[in-house]
């Protein structure tokens, strides 16, 4: 088969960036009033498990604030089921975040442990970790930013924090199932709401990353702003997240996904592909083959959403921890995203077959996509067939080509 050349490519995105991450946690924190903390109040303060830039040095600063104020603060996971589940899985999924006691210079307090603090109008029970309800506050910290099952005002962020990661295992599991009936966006604001009236929420920490995956804004909110201040949060982090230059691809080539890329692998907000029991949200994008290369080492051979590509390799195959990728996708009620696609021995053969299924498109013709990841797309490759695009984009730099497609003696990639 005769495969097209390639250009690589750059992206040029809205690069603002937070340059000192402890002294603007310390600023925003200082610009509220503490008179509620006293000396010797435990502070509980919330760890989540996605790979949110800068994300210990955050948690330290915070740690280091109410210790200035002589509270006692402590961390602890608000991370559903993830790390397996468990409470040492949990601080185990920390540790590879960076985030340890030793880093944050605070205790760890894991448990799975939780206790029902009321119910929603729904008759839906709310959980929450029994050690952060035992805190005299807490503190709830998270990256804000586009959801992977669903479209709303509020999606990935500190209300969902509240209502699935403060949940624990229990929690998650029910409002996934609830979702069905009442929707994503009912169920976590409903819970959510419940959180801020019954436990001491005392502020929260929004994060929001430019497309280089780096601290764009860090805002420090009062209990009571947190649901309307988010919203407006969401809108900003979108406007700035990273997109693929091209709506029409034939073939997209992904070389990793994982755990620590999306919390489905593959982030559908970048690829347009989605497959859930709460339906298919709109997107631009329309792919019409995924080809995923690979498993990050950092995912720990959770391949949830190995399921969104139609085709893949066998050495990503041969990495799945199918325990870990299916309590997770079962947990979010997605079992469709563990379905493992055909799959081959090299890159060659899988991308010949996907190019062979496409439609009446030659090969040297198509339109091919080619990221590092579905977080990584400032640097990338494209097809000859875009080069007229590529002269009318300001926003898309040629950094080399065209070239021919590289592959080594096994038939991979280069």
């Amino acid at each position: 088969m005769n495969l097209p050349n390639k250009y690589r490519i750059r992206q040029k995105f809205d690069d603002t960036r937070v340059d000192d991450i402890r002294e603007t946690v310390k600023a925003e924190l200082g610009g509220l009033s503490w008179s509620a903390i006293r000396p010797g109040d435990r502070v509980a303060v919330t760890a989540g498990s996605r790979g949110i830039a800068d994300i210990a040095q955050i948690l330290g600063a915070i740690v280091d604030f109410f210790k200035s104020l002589e509270a006692e603060p402590f961390l602890f996971p608000a991370m559903g089921s993830h790390g397996g589940a468990t409470a040492e899985g949990q601080v185990a999924m920390l540790a590879q975040l960076g985030v340890t006691e030793a880093s944050v210079k605070a205790p760890i307090v894991s448990s799975m442990e939780t206790a029902e603090i009321g119910l929603t109008g729904d008759n839906i029970p709310v959980f929450m970790d029994k050690n952060a309800l035992a805190a005299d506050h807490i503190v709830v910290v998270n990256r804000i930013k586009s959801h992977t099952k669903f479209k709303a005002p509020i999606e990935s962020g500190l209300m969902k924090m509240m209502a699935i990661g403060m949940g624990k295992l229990k929690g998650a599991q029910l409002y996934h199932t609830a979702a069905v009936p009442y929707s994503f966006f009912k169920i976590i604001t409903d819970a959510a709401r419940m959180v801020l009236t019954k436990t001491p929420i005392i502020c929260a920490v929004g994060i929001l990353e430019n497309a280089y995956g780096q601290t764009a804004k860090i805002s420090v909110l009062k209990a009571a702003e947190i649901e309307s201040q988010e919203q407006d949060l969401l809108h900003l982090s979108k406007k700035m997240m990273a997109k693929l230059p091209f709506n029409e691809i034939d073939l997209l080539i992904v070389d990793e996904m994982g755990k620590d890329i999306s919390g489905v692998g593959i982030d559908p907000n970048i690829t347009g592909r989605n497959r859930d029991i709460l339906g298919v949200f709109p997107h631009p994008v329309q792919v019409k083959r995924l080809f995923v290369r690979d498993l990050t080492d950092g995912s720990k051979g959770n391949a949830t959403g190995i399921g969104l590509a139609d085709i893949t390799t066998q050495r990503l195959v041969d990495k799945i921890d199918y325990a870990a990728t299916y309590k997770n996708c079962i947990t979010g009620l997605s079992p469709e995203k563990a379905a493992v696609p055909m799959h081959f021995g090299n890159d060659r053969d899988a991308i010949e077959v996907a190019l062979g299924c496409v439609g009446l498109v030659s090969a040297a013709r198509s339109k091919i996509v080619r990221i590092k990841n579905t977080l990584r797309l400032d640097l990338l490759e494209v097809s000859e067939a875009y080069a007229e695009m590529l002269q009318k984009r300001p926003d898309l730099e040629i950094v080399a080509g065209p070239n021919c497609m590289e592959f080594s003696s096994e038939h991979n990639l280069l």
